[in-house]
Parts: structure tokens; C-alpha cells; sequence
């Protein structure tokens, strides 16, 4: 490979297309990565990278030299709050002309954040399709924006049906695990 091909991105086009932009916390987000080739070169993977990305705005009082006082300074403190990098294919080697679509499917945690974007604070999800190639710069998709909410509706929790039995003094219903009879007070004899 000549020395300064390593410095520049293979002639690949990779998109990345999933069915819907909004999702709710805790589901399964399924979609595909589409790469087509005109180049030939070895690629170690191929994989979706989902980020959720929070900011907020702060401030900070400085001494401006300049001035002779204090300065209010604004910057944004970032932070990822999730990362998930999961992989549609192991290596492959790519040849003109080569198409083909990788399913690829990740889950958004449903502990994690739901959008929003502030004034002062935001945090957003995103994803992209990634052809990563060792020693070269990898070829990525469009990165997409991401709504994420939260669930419409609460999981359906089934309660264990709890067995009623009579109080052998005053014939009122029990729970079977109750020690005693909560309407006259008697102890449950065994």
C-alpha cells in the first residue's frame, strides 16, 4: 500500500437505516447498515455506535488581567452518559463492487435518560454505521438523531394470588401467610 493512501478514507459508501427516529426507553432499536465498495482493503469490523450525549451550560467567574476584574466565562461541560458499539460483522475483506446489508440490533437502556434539549441543558441519543479499517480512517454513515422517550405505558407486573383462608374463631377471610387474624386477633393455628 503506498504511504499516503493510509491517510485517506477508502472509496466505500456506508447508510445506515432504521425503521422509525423515536424509540422508548428499555426497546430494542433493530436496523440496517448498508455498505457498498469501490476500493479493495481489509475491514477488522463492521458496527452501529450509539451515544447518548448530555451538556450543560455553566459558569465561571475569571480574572481578566487586561480588565483588572473578574470575568464571567460560559463554557458547556459534556459528558456520554451511554456507549454501545454493537458489531454486525467480523472481518471482512472488500472488494469492488461488493454490496451488502448487515442487520444490526441495540438496545436503548431503560434507566437511560429520555431527550430533551434546554437553554441551559440538553442530552440527545445518535447513531451511525461504522466500517472500521486498521491503520486507515473508518468509513462512516450519516449519524442519525434519536428521540428517546419514555414508556407510554408500565410494564405489566404480575402479582402472586394470594390463597384466603377462614379463622377457625370468627370465620373472617385470612391471608394463609398472616400469623394472627387481622379482624379478631386470634393466632392461626398450624
Amino acid at each position: 500500500m503506498p504511504f499516503f493512501k493510509r491517510f485517506k478514507k477508502p472509496k466505500c459508501s456506508v447508510s445506515l437505516t432504521v425503521p422509525k427516529s423515536t424509540f422508548e426507553l428499555g426497546e430494542d432499536l433493530k436496523g440496517a447498515i448498508t455498505v457498498s465498495c469501490e476500493d479493495e482493503f481489509d475491514a477488522t469490523e463492521v458496527r452501529a455506535e450509539l451515544r447518548c450525549a448530555e451538556k450543560k451550560r455553566r459558569e465561571r467567574w475569571e480574572y481578566d488581567e487586561r480588565r483588572r476584574r473578574n470575568v464571567r466565562r460560559v463554557y458547556w461541560d459534556r459528558a456520554t452518559l451511554h456507549s454501545a458499539d454493537p458489531k454486525a460483522s467480523d472481518e471482512l475483506h472488500m472488494l469492488p463492487g461488493f454490496k451488502k446489508t448487515f442487520p444490526i440490533s441495540v438496545n436503548i437502556p431503560a434507566g437511560g435518560r429520555e431527550s430533551f434539549d434546554g437553554l441551559d441543558a440538553g442530552v440527545s441519543w445518535s447513531i451511525k454505521g461504522v466500517v472500521a479499517i486498521k491503520g486507515r480512517p473508518d468509513v462512516t454513515s450519516e449519524t442519525i438523531e434519536l428521540q428517546a422517550i419514555r414508556p407510554t405505558a408500565p410494564r405489566a407486573v404480575k402479582e402472586k394470588e394470594v390463597v384466603m383462608i377462614p379463622c377457625e374463631y370468627c370465620g373472617s377471610l385470612m391471608p394463609q401467610t398472616a400469623t394472627s387474624c387481622p379482624n379478631c386477633g386470634a393466632a392461626r393455628k398450624t
